[in-house]
């Protein structure tokens, strides 16, 4: 008891209260209804133990951990397990961002997590804008995203899921604001009234002010729409903005205009970029992106084992083939982790390609349409999205049989040898 009194402030201040209630040398009884016993016997772990192992837990112990441990105010321990994640479970961090981005505003002691999750919302926005529970992220947690200067998004987007967010809160309005009485508009400003502030009109094309903005006028501030209004009306060109008004967000493209590859482009890149992002290929890329060789067939080896070796445990990847004898290039991004477990990998997110004659005006993008079968796990072939893109090796054992995604990517079913494959991690 003394060593919990001692390591725990928390523990400290309870056990003290609770001799104070009854001085009979009776053990006091504790009750920590927030904490799974497994969990606590890490913390004792912990605590009667000075040091904790963390290799053998699943990262969402670690998490509940991370969460007792504030509770019991274990400053240390939070900030070893806080380094602990970021700095060895950063891929389950991302497959389950929003979880991990709720949890470290829980506490003002999840400083160094709220740094890690700012600066990757901030980078890949998507990760909260299109997650499936974006409509449950907190007033709060929105206000601390949308304020930031960095966010990799444009502002139109921004409004866009704002709105979509309000009308999430309030699920008896209509989608269809063209029916709204003065009722809904009320409802609408209300819940959205803390977050416009933070949206930067002056950032708005006249043509987007015009298609988004105006109908939502009644749920702006009076002042500020009559300033919005007067403003837009004296640009001529739909598609100038106010420069003297506007506070740009820092939207970055591509960290280089080279690419380590032996089969793509620079232009190559780009375009599979904007598929990621699901952006119009005429549009600016609104994400800075990174594209970091981690497989090269003729460095590595084309083997599955090889693959494997290598790529195993890498999410948000994107695969590169150039077919032997012919001008083809095939591809696909897979947005989840590779395996070597025999198994099927579940996301609505991944997408085959191919281009023709080495450019980029010829090409097929094929995205998935049965997500429980994007992509076949297994040591015995390389990076394969089920049939429709089957990669086992160097020598003509690879194919593509439409199945899962939208369309073939090949006008044939023969199989083909490789003569290079590439796999990039976006970073």
């Amino acid at each position: 008891m003394v060593i919990l009194h001692y390591r725990s402030p928390y523990l400290q201040r309870t056990l003290s209260i609770n001799k104070k209630k009854k001085n009979d040398g009776i053990l006091s009884h504790i009750k920590l209804p927030n904490i799974l016993p497994e969990i606590f016997q890490i913390i004792l772990r912990y605590i009667y133990g000075g040091k904790l192992s963390l290799k053998d837990y699943d990262t969402s112990d670690i998490i509940k951990t991370l969460i007792a441990a504030s509770e019991l105010s274990l400053q240390e321990l939070i900030m070893y397990l806080q380094s602990f994640l970021i700095e060895n479970k950063t891929n389950w961090m991302e497959q389950n961002f929003d979880f991990v981005y709720q949890v470290s505003f829980e506490s003002d002691s999840f400083m160094e997590l709220q740094k890690y999750c700012t600066n990757l919302v901030a980078k890949e926005p998507d990760k909260i804008f299109k997650s499936p529970n974006f409509s449950s992220v907190s007033e709060k947690l929105l206000i601390s995203i949308i304020q930031n200067g960095n966010l990799q998004i444009s502002e139109i987007q921004i409004w866009e899921y704002i709105l979509n967010w309000g009308l999430a809160q309030n699920p008896e309005l209509s989608s269809d604001f063209t029916n709204y009485l003065k009722d809904d508009f009320n409802t609408l400003k209300n819940t959205l009234q803390q977050l416009i502030p933070f949206i930067r009109f002056y950032n708005f094309t006249s043509k987007e002010f015009t298609d988004k903005v105006l109908p939502y006028k009644r749920i702006l501030p009076k002042e500020l729409y009559k300033d919005l209004l007067k403003t837009y009306l004296n640009l001529s060109d739909p598609n100038s903005k106010p420069i003297d008004k506007s506070e740009p967000r820092m939207i970055k493209e591509i960290k280089s205009k080279t690419i380590d590859s032996k089969v793509i482009t620079y232009q190559h890149a780009e375009l599979i970029l904007k598929w990621i992002d699901r952006l119009d290929i005429t549009a600016k890329l609104t994400s800075s992106y990174e594209f970091k060789l981690l497989f090269r067939g003729s460095r590595d080896g084309l083997s599955p084992n090889k693959f494997h070796e290598i790529c195993d445990n890498h999410s948000r990847t994107v695969t590169i083939v150039k077919v032997k004898d012919s001008n083809e290039i095939l591809g696909g991004y897979n947005p989840i982790e590779w395996k070597s477990n025999q198994s099927n990998s579940t996301t609505e997110d991944s997408f085959i390609f191919s281009f023709h004659n080495n450019g980029t005006e010829k090409y097929i993008l094929s995205r998935v349409t049965n997500e429980n079968y994007s992509t076949w796990n297994s040591k015995n072939c390389g990076p394969s999205f089920g049939s429709d893109l089957y990669i086992f090796g160097k020598y003509c054992g690879n194919v593509c049989k439409q199945k899962n995604y939208e369309k073939p990517i090949r006008s044939t079913v023969d199989k083909f040898s490789v003569e290079e494959s590439e796999v990039f991690q976006i970073v």
